[in-house]
């Protein structure tokens, strides 16, 4: 155990830490969402992750997604897997670069507990959600979290036993509604939270 994980005791109980200890947490996408999503959790002790995505880090990224300048031009599951790192060594970050497909989207996430969707199309948002929902895994999908002010009407949606929604469920990147940090972050941290949640109260394993 690390001066991390060890500092994390302050907080979180023996017990606790061993329910979020079990948990695989599978996350669809590495950009504002799931590269924040992921920073929430492995700073609330996930150890075992899994992220998809198959994009590269580009500057205009940097104004809502856990990236630096220096990273830009890599993979975001490679830069992303390394600032996790930063925060605990021990996490294991398991990484696929790859493109989500009507093909593989349902095999991606087989071995996880939970699936975090964090795309920002609908298409691949509706792959996943098709693939998983299905499932006994909890599933945690976001919609509407563009724009700024009024950061309220970004909630928690419980749809389902194992299945949530965060947003306000309409707002859509846009005119005069651009991805920005404060809200895509809330949303992000409101997703983590929903994992944790539910992990603590034993609904994930």
């Amino acid at each position: 155990m690390n001066q991390f994980e060890q500092a994390l005791g302050r907080y979180l109980s023996r017990d606790q830490l061993k329910k979020i200890r079990a948990v695989k947490v599978g996350i669809a996408g590495a950009g504002g969402l799931g590269s924040n999503c992921a920073a929430a959790l492995v700073r609330t002790g996930f150890r075992h992750i899994k992220i998809v995505d198959f994009d590269t880090v580009d500057c205009s990224n940097l104004n809502r997604q856990f990236y630096f300048l220096r990273q830009a031009g890599r993979t975001k599951v490679e830069a992303l897997r390394e600032n996790l790192a930063c925060i605990n060594p021990a996490a294991d970050i398991e990484i696929l670069p790859v493109r989500m497909e009507a093909k593989n989207a349902a095999g991606l996430f087989a071995d996880c507990h939970v699936v975090v969707e964090a795309l920002d199309r609908a298409e691949y948002k509706k792959l996943i959600v098709e693939a998983y929902l299905p499932s006994n895994k909890l599933l945690v999908a976001a919609s509407g979290l563009a724009g700024w002010g009024d950061s309220d009407r970004i909630k928690v949606h419980k749809v389902k036993d194992n299945f949530y929604i965060i947003g306000d469920l309409s707002t859509g990147t846009g005119p005069g509604a651009p991805p920005l940090a404060p809200c895509v972050l809330i949303a992000a941290a409101k997703q983590a939270d929903v994992v944790l949640s539910c992990t603590l109260q034993g609904g994930c394993v």
